[in-house]
């Protein structure tokens, strides 16, 4: 089996999809690097031990699996979907080994009001979030068991609306300075650190900071047909990037729709 060596230089610019290896591929046998996660080693040789792309920080080498759970770091932003409604907390599905939790004291009051929560606001928890809403929010820190806690204290959290959700390989989305865009064809996307995407109708900041309450609102505003449309295109060409392994960000989904716009929304993800 041929070693595939790895070259300081051209290793950087070398595309991702030519570094993927499968279990058991040699990586390198140069005596020089340490093996990381994702690798082993026997009679010298640095092995693959999962199917990913190969990595290089320094000396060390790792592979990093094609597929796997989101692992979460404090700051990342992130899209769920409200689980469960307990005492004083909600359990979120944030894609990861285990479901994240958002605190009652964790959240923004209607209003923005700043106090201290209250046993009432703890009987009309529901009110906020409920089983199946989708939230927006950023990890604030981790449990001892290594459960991750949000927050959505800002008024650019909250729950998501007049829109629907993308699910991606979480590995394709770098973390960056923000996670929320405005595309130039009025659609709104907040990617998900995780691999949730989600894909809505543009809503002015000045409208929800005029009405704060629009955070914790169930009801979607009117979409009209070509709106429709155009979040349906966006999405088909997010799920094409996932599929095609392209790193998504704003730039890509960017182009990737503008050379979808010479085909049908419905003719984005036929094989051909």
């Amino acid at each position: 089996m041929s070693s595939m060596q790895i070259d300081d230089d051209a290793s950087a610019a070398r595309d991702l999809i030519s570094r993927i290896v499968t279990p058991g591929t040699a990586i390198t046998n140069d005596p020089a690097y340490m093996r990381g996660h994702g690798t082993f080693g026997e009679s010298g040789t640095i092995y693959s031990s999962v199917a990913g792309a190969v990595e290089r920080i320094n000396k060390l080498v790792s592979v990093r699996p094609l597929k796997q759970r989101y692992s979460g770091e404090i700051g990342d932003i992130v899209v769920g979907r409200i689980t469960e409604v307990g005492s004083k907390r909600w359990r979120v599905d944030i894609n990861s080994r285990q479901d994240g939790v958002l605190l009652l004291s964790s959240i923004n009051l209607p209003g923005g009001i700043q106090r201290r929560k209250l046993e009432s606001d703890e009987l009309q928890m529901r009110t906020f979030f409920a089983e199946g809403d989708l939230v927006f929010a950023e990890v604030q820190s981790f449990f001892a068991d290594g459960g991750l806690s949000l927050h959505t204290r800002s008024i650019q959290y909250g729950k998501l609306r007049n829109g629907q959700l993308v699910t991606v390989f979480p590995q394709l989305v770098p973390r960056s300075r923000s996670h929320f865009h405005t595309l130039p064809c009025g659609v709104d996307i907040v990617v998900g650190v995780n691999g949730y995407i989600w894909v809505s109708k543009h809503v002015p900041a000045a409208k929800v900071e005029a009405n704060a309450e629009l955070i914790y609102s169930d009801k979607n505003e009117h979409i009209s047909d070509s709106e429709r449309e155009t979040i349906a295109r966006i999405a088909n060409c997010i799920h094409l990037l996932n599929r095609l392994y392209v790193k998504i960000t704003d730039t890509s989904i960017i182009f990737a729709y503008e050379a979808s716009l010479s085909h049908a929304v419905k003719d984005l993800l036929t094989k051909e």
